[in-house]
C-alpha cells in the first residue's frame, strides 16, 4: 500500500494559479512511487472563479477535495481547516501562489522518512526579494519574539512544512481562535528538520497579506507565545520604584535632616515630582500583579494540553 500524503492548499482568489500548481504537484508525486496524495483545496471566501477551477479539476482527478469556508476567515483558519480534514499519514501545507516550489517536496518527505516529525521549509535569505522595511521588520520580529518567548523561532521559516500524523492529531486539539499556525506547531515541539529553498515567483495576482495583516499576525504570535507584554507594566513599575524610592529618601535626608550640606537646593516641586514618580511605580507594580492573574486566566482559556506524549509512528 502506498503511503497517503495530504496536500493542503489554502486559497483566496487564486484561480489563475491553481491549474499550474496542480500540474506541478501531480508531476512531483508521479515520481514518488511509494506515495499517493490527496489534494485538499481550502477556499477562504474567494470572490473570483477559484472554486469553479478546482471543481473542474476534480472531474479529472478524484484525488482532489474542496473545502469551502462561508467567508474569508484568513489563511491561518483555512490552513487549520485543511489539517482537520487531512486523512494522510502526513500533511504538507503549501501556498497556492507557487512561491513554495513543489519540486522541494521530495526532500521534505526524505527528511520525514529519516524520522523527523516536522519538516520546515526555510527561505534562502540570499534570494528573498522584499522591501527594506519588510526585511527590517521581519528581522526585528524574530529577535523580539525569541527574546520574550521560551521557544526559538527560526528566521525565514515558512508555512511550507510537512507534519507527521502524530503532530496533526495534537495540533487539532488546540482551540485558539487568534492563531499563527507555524507558532502553534513550534509550541507542540517534536523533532524537526529544516530544508532551505528558493522561493518561486508568483505567476499571477498579488500577495494577500498587507502590512496591516502582517502586523496583526505578528501580534497574535507574540501574544500566544509569551506573557511578557502583559507583565511589562509590572517590570516597568519595579524599575521606577527602585529608582524613585532611594532618590526620595536622599532628598528628604538632604533637606530636612542634613540641612542641604551639598547645596543641591531641592525644591518642593522636585520632592512632589519624586513622590508622584514613586506612586506611579507602585500603581504599575499593582497592575503587574493583576497581569499575573490575567495571564493565568488566559492560559486556562487557551485550553492547551497539559503535556504532549511523543508517540511512536
Amino acid at each position: 500500500m502506498k503511503t497517503l500524503i495530504s496536500i493542503i492548499v489554502p486559497m483566496h482568489n487564486e484561480a489563475a494559479n491553481v491549474p499550474e500548481l496542480q500540474t506541478a504537484l501531480t508531476k512531483v508525486f508521479a515520481k514518488l512511487p511509494d506515495y499517493r496524495a490527496e489534494y485538499i483545496y481550502v477556499d477562504d471566501g474567494s470572490t473570483d472563479t477559484s472554486v469553479v477551477v478546482v471543481e473542474q479539476l476534480m472531474k479529472r482527478n478524484k484525488q482532489l477535495r474542496l473545502l469551502r469556508l462561508s467567508r474569508n476567515f484568513g489563511k491561518e483558519v483555512a490552513t487549520s481547516a485543511g489539517l482537520h480534514a487531512a486523512k494522510g499519514e502526513a500533511a504538507l501545507m503549501i501556498d497556492a501562489d507557487l512561491q513554495h516550489p513543489p519540486q522541494v517536496i521530495p526532500e521534505l518527505i526524505k527528511q520525514w522518512e529519516a524520522g523527523f516529525d516536522v519538516v520546515v521549509g526555510v527561505r534562502d535569505p540570499k534570494t528573498i526579494q522584499a522591501s527594506f522595511v519588510k526585511r527590517l521588520t521581519s528581522r526585528w520580529f524574530y529577535r523580539l519574539t525569541n527574546a520574550m518567548s521560551s521557544m526559538e523561532l527560526v528566521a525565514g521559516a515558512t508555512d511550507f512544512r510537512l507534519l507527521d500524523r502524530v503532530v496533526i492529531d495534537e495540533f487539532n486539539r488546540l482551540t485558539e481562535r487568534n492563531r499563527m499556525t507555524r507558532s502553534l506547531i513550534d509550541w507542540l515541539g517534536f523533532s524537526r528538520a529544516y530544508v532551505q529553498f528558493t522561493p518561486g515567483k508568483r505567476s499571477h495576482g498579488q500577495a494577500a497579506y498587507s502590512y496591516k495583516g502582517l502586523i496583526k499576525l505578528a501580534t497574535n504570535s507574540i501574544v500566544s507565545l509569551s506573557f511578557f507584554p502583559l507583565k511589562l507594566a509590572g517590570y516597568l513599575g519595579a524599575v521606577i520604584t527602585i529608582i524613585a524610592a532611594p532618590l526620595g529618601i536622599f532628598i528628604f535626608l538632604d533637606r530636612y535632616i542634613l540641612n542641604d550640606p551639598f547645596h543641591l537646593n531641592f525644591t518642593g516641586t522636585a520632592m512632589l515630582a519624586v513622590m508622584l514618580l514613586f506612586l506611579v511605580g507602585i500603581v504599575l507594580i499593582c497592575q503587574g500583579l493583576m497581569a499575573l492573574y490575567i495571564a493565568n486566566i488566559y492560559s486556562e482559556v487557551q485550553n492547551r494540553p497539559l503535556y504532549i506524549e511523543r508517540r511512536k509512528r
